[in-house]
């Protein structure tokens, strides 16, 4: 058994404005459910979803998106378009000779825009990574629990990718900057099959913790770097 990788949640105080930015930005439609608001992915595409929090932003943020490019015009356009859908120039300490763009949705979380010829993630496909602060052991954690290959595995870092392959999930290694109170970014996930409990049961035994449990039955973990996650029911 493992679960399945539903979406990515970020917490937002205008979650339908960002999620239109993001809609125009990957193509995708908006649909409204229980947990938020929601652009759904598929096999090789990871699903985003914003849901209303008046927490407030803590930088850096622990995750944050990679969209690739196919050249530099290209690259260029994806500036432009974001701009004019609400983005903003994010200033992160890069370096001018740093061939990525970085820049902040109109909530403020940042995402690059990355030169062409990455070879990383060649294949990848727009949405090409989602990079997040953690340990090696929480990259071995994750392939675990979502049955997801590990496709990199060096000096700490790790990276994991569905076996269609698409969007990677990659974990930089230590320094990890320590938590600041709740994430407003998490992982959102359902069992493959339909027992909820047994799939908790599994994931407590990989590593995660258990935190509570809400009215709406959805299951609150902590993985082992104390991040937290949502096990839903199918």
């Amino acid at each position: 058994m493992s679960s399945r990788l539903l979406s990515v949640t970020f917490d937002a105080r205008d979650p339908d404005r960002v999620a239109q930015f993001w809609a125009g930005m990957l193509g995708r439609e908006v649909v409204e459910d229980a947990g938020g608001v929601l652009l759904p992915g598929h096999e090789t595409q990871l699903g985003l979803r914003f849901a209303r929090s008046t927490a407030e932003m803590v930088r850096p943020n622990r995750m944050h998106l990679h969209l690739t490019s196919a050249s530099l015009d290209d690259q260029q356009q994806t500036v432009a378009t974001a701009l004019r859908l609400g983005a903003s120039h994010l200033d992160v300490g890069q370096r001018p000779e740093e061939g990525h763009v970085v820049l902040a949705d109109p909530e403020g979380y940042e995402f690059d825009v990355i030169e062409p010829g990455n070879n990383y993630l060649a294949g990848c496909g727009f949405l090409g990574e989602l990079t997040c602060e953690g340990t090696r052991d929480v990259g071995l954690f994750w392939s675990e629990a979502l049955g997801w290959p590990l496709v990199w595995d060096q000096n700490e870092e790790t990276a994991i990718q569905s076996p269609h392959r698409g969007t990677k999930v990659a974990w930089g290694g230590p320094p990890v900057t320590p938590k600041q109170g709740r994430n407003r970014q998490r992982f959102d996930l359902a069992p493959v099959g339909s027992d909820q409990q047994a799939e908790v049961d599994r994931l407590l035994s990989l590593g995660a913790t258990r935190l509570e449990v809400g009215d709406d039955g959805i299951v609150v973990l902590a993985d082992p770097d104390g991040n937290e996650f949502c096990v839903r029911r199918n």
